[in-house]
C-alpha cells in the first residue's frame, strides 16, 4: 500500500469515476486494469471516463457543474490550478519509491496531490547513420552546448542534413533556458536572453535547424524519420515509433550542458483524489493500486512512460536515469498557461 486509507468495507456496492486522456493501446490497460481491480474489489465499481481531446477543458466544466470525477488524471502543468483552489485531496507516499524532485514535481505548497504514475524528460535521439556518414563521434552524456554546435555544423556541412531539431512550443527551448540558469518568469535575465538568442541563432545564424518554411507541414518527427534531422529534442512518447518505423540506427543521449549544466524539465502525472468525493476511501483503494508495482509495469511494458516508481525498469532506462539527476521540476504557477501564450506571442519575431 503507498496510501493509508482507513476504507472500511460496506454492504453496498459502491461506484466511484475515475477521468483519463490516454491513447487506444493506454485505454486497454486501463480497462483491463480496473476489470482486475474490481475482480479483488467486488465491493467497488468503478466507471472510466475517458477524455481524450481537450481533456483539461471539460475537466474545468466538471469542477465548475460539481460533477468531478473522484479520481484523475493529472499532470504538473495543471495540478496548481485545482490544489490551489482546494480541491483536490492532499495524498501522501511511503519514501523511497519515488525520486523527491517526482514528489515535488505533483506537489503544491509542499503537499502532494497527486500519486505518480510517470515522469517526463527531454532526451536527444540521433542518427548513428549520419553522424558515421559525417565523420563526427557520437555524442556522450557529458557533452556540452559547443560540442554539440561543432557536431551540428560538421554533419550540416558534411551531409546538408539539419543538425538539431527547432521547436516553438516553450518546452523545447526551456531545456536551453534552463541549462544557462534561466528562467521564463525571468524573461529579461541575462541568463534567459542568452539562451533565447542561442536557440534563435541555431535557425538564422548557424543554419543548423531548420527554418518554419523548410519544415513546411513535416513535424520534427517526421523530418527525423526522413534522414533530414541528424538530431532530435524530444520526450519518451517517440521512442515506439522510432523504434518501428526508422530505417537507420539510432541513438539516445542527455541533453548538452550550459554554463549551469545539462538542465531539462521535469514533468510527471499521476493520481488525484477530488477533495469533495463522498466516497474518498474508495477512491484512495484505487490509486493504491493503480500505482501498485504489478500496475505500472504494465504501462511501462508499452514503452510510452517512463516510470515514476525507481523499482520498475523498462526500455532505455540508462539516459533518462541520467538526465534525471541534473533535471529540475518546471517552474509552474496558476497562471503557468497564460505565461506560455504570453511568450509564444513575444517569441515569435525572435526566432522567425
Amino acid at each position: 500500500m503507498l496510501l493509508s486509507t482507513g476504507c472500511t468495507k460496506k454492504n453496498e456496492r459502491v461506484k466511484i469515476q475515475f477521468a483519463s486522456w490516454g491513447s487506444k493501446s493506454e485505454v486497454e490497460i486501463i480497462k483491463d486494469v480496473i476489470k482486475d481491480f474490481e475482480t479483488s474489489h467486488p465491493d467497488i465499481e468503478v466507471e472510466f471516463l475517458h477524455i481524450p481531446q481537450n481533456y483539461f477543458q471539460k475537466i474545468h466544466l466538471l469542477f465548475a457543474s460539481n460533477t468531478e470525477p473522484d479520481v484523475l488524471f493529472l499532470n504538473n502543468l495543471y495540478l496548481p490550478v485545482y490544489a490551489n483552489s482546494g480541491k483536490l485531496q492532499e495524498l501522501s507516499v511511503h519514501q523511497g519509491i519515488y525520486d523527491k524532485k517526482v514528489q515535488d514535481a505533483l506537489s503544491w505548497h509542499g503537499k502532494l496531490y497527486a500519486v505518480p504514475r510517470d515522469i517526463s524528460l527531454l532526451i536527444v535521439y540521433y542518427n548513428k547513420d549520419l553522424f558515421k556518414k559525417s565523420g563526427v563521434a557520437e555524442p556522450k552524456n557529458d557533452w556540452t552546448r559547443e560540442e554539440f554546435l561543432t557536431k551540428a555544423l560538421k554533419i550540416k556541412e558534411k551531409t546538408g542534413a539539419f543538425g538539431i531539431s527547432f521547436e516553438e512550443e516553450p518546452l523545447f527551448y526551456l531545456p536551453y533556458v534552463m541549462s544557462e540558469g534561466g528562467s521564463f518568469f525571468e524573461i529579461n535575465s541575462q541568463q534567459t536572453q542568452k539562451a533565447l538568442n542561442f536557440y534563435a541563432d541555431l535557425r538564422k545564424k548557424y543554419h543548423v535547424a531548420p527554418k518554419r518554411e523548410e519544415s513546411a507541414s513535416a513535424t520534427m518527427a517526421q523530418m527525423f524519420l526522413q534522414g533530414k534531422i541528424a538530431m532530435h529534442l524530444s520526450g519518451r512518447w517517440l521512442t515506439p515509433k522510432y523504434l518501428e518505423e526508422a530505417k537507420f540506427d539510432w541513438g539516445t543521449v542527455v541533453f548538452p550542458a550550459g554554463d549551469e549544466g545539462s538542465i531539462v524539465p521535469l514533468d510527471a502525472s499521476g493520481w488525484a483524489v477530488s477533495k469533495s468525493s463522498k466516497h474518498k476511501d474508495e477512491a484512495i483503494e484505487f490509486v493504491n493500486y493503480l500505482s501498485s508495482r504489478e500496475v505500472i509495469e504494465k504501462f511501462a511494458q508499452t514503452g510510452l512512460i517512463v516510470p515514476a516508481r525507481t523499482d520498475v525498469d523498462f526500455l532505455g532506462a540508462a539516459v533518462y536515469k541520467a538526465a534525471l539527476k541534473t533535471a529540475k521540476p518546471t517552474p509552474v504557477s496558476v497562471d503557468y498557461n497564460k505565461v506560455l501564450d504570453e511568450l509564444k506571442e513575444e517569441l515569435e519575431p525572435l526566432f522567425n
